[in-house]
């Protein structure tokens, strides 16, 4: 019975270790993917594998003490290879809290409902993408850094026809602008309705390379529609662009989720109406 019981004792450390190493790993991978520095680290840590193989295979020793050495100023290779990129995180640490509660998500939603609403009465044509877990790195620095609370004035104004910077796309990351004026990839699709113009293009193009979720107001008909991992729907509401939203960003409770899977297995589950397809229009936004 002490036998089990001081095995645990003295493996709860090492667990603890490899946990904090691999939440660490993941985390660092993440941050590294999609920097303009990820291809030096690739390769850098190819490099550095192949060479530590080679010295343990046939143990040569003045190459294994200089790679050990060698690491001690990996530590300072980071901070000068990733110096804008810790820089841009530490202070988006310090703007915004950690965990973003469900009440502040449906705020965040609705700001966008409403900005999107009063666009598309008044058809500014409107580009907007939404960040997940997918930084948008790439996009940015054709931009210009923004670093405001997303409202709903302050999306019609950049998107306002005569704004020097209404061409592109918004990044928002959280209930923040983050950039304006972004270039994004247009899709290499030849699937689509020739009448579908430059943002729809370039919201495909995005969703296809990110996660990021992605909404369109037409400039020439004032249609709302929205774009994610390729696919478009147009021809929204706002209220079924809120429930696109919430259901993305907002995290269903536990209860909510046992219940719909009783449901399931019960055969008791709610019927899904498709979304509206993607309905050819004559215009070139």
């Amino acid at each position: 019975m002490d036998q089990p019981w001081q095995i645990l004792i003295n493996g709860w450390r090492p667990a603890l270790e490899i946990l904090i190493l691999a939440v660490a790993i993941y985390y660092a991978l993440n941050f590294i993917r999609g920097t303009r520095g990820a291809p030096v680290v690739y390769g850098f840590v190819v490099v550095m594998l192949s060479l530590t193989i080679l010295a343990a295979a046939f143990q040569l020793t003045v190459l294994g003490w200089l790679l050990r050495n060698f690491m001690a100023l990996l530590a300072f290779a980071v901070l000068i290879l990733f110096q804008p990129e810790l820089r841009r995180i530490l202070a988006e640490l310090g703007n915004k809290p950690l965990f973003t509660t469900a009440h502040e998500q449906r705020e965040n939603i609705e700001v966008l409902v409403q900005s999107c609403e009063r666009m598309a009465e008044a058809k500014i044509g409107a580009l907007i993408a939404i960040e997940q877990s997918v930084a948008l790195h790439d996009f940015v620095e054709s931009g210009i850094p923004v670093d405001c609370e997303a409202t709903p004035e302050m999306l019609e104004t950049i998107f306002f026809p005569n704004n020097a910077i209404h061409d592109g796309g918004v990044i928002l990351k959280g209930d923040r602008i983050a950039f304006a004026a972004c270039i994004f990839p247009l899709t290499q699709r030849r699937d689509l309705h020739p009448s579908l113009g430059t943002r729809h293009r370039a919201a495909i193009g995005l969703s296809e390379e990110t996660d990021s979720i992605i909404i369109i107001v037409s400039e020439e008909t004032g249609s709302i529609s929205h774009c994610y991992k390729g696919q478009l729907v147009r021809g929204l509401t706002a209220e079924k662009l809120r429930d696109f939203l919430t259901s993305l960003l907002v995290p269903r409770s536990k209860s909510r989720n046992v219940l719909a899977w009783v449901r399931k297995r019960t055969g008791e589950g709610e019927r899904v109406t498709p979304g509206p397809a993607v309905i050819p229009k004559n215009h070139s936004d």
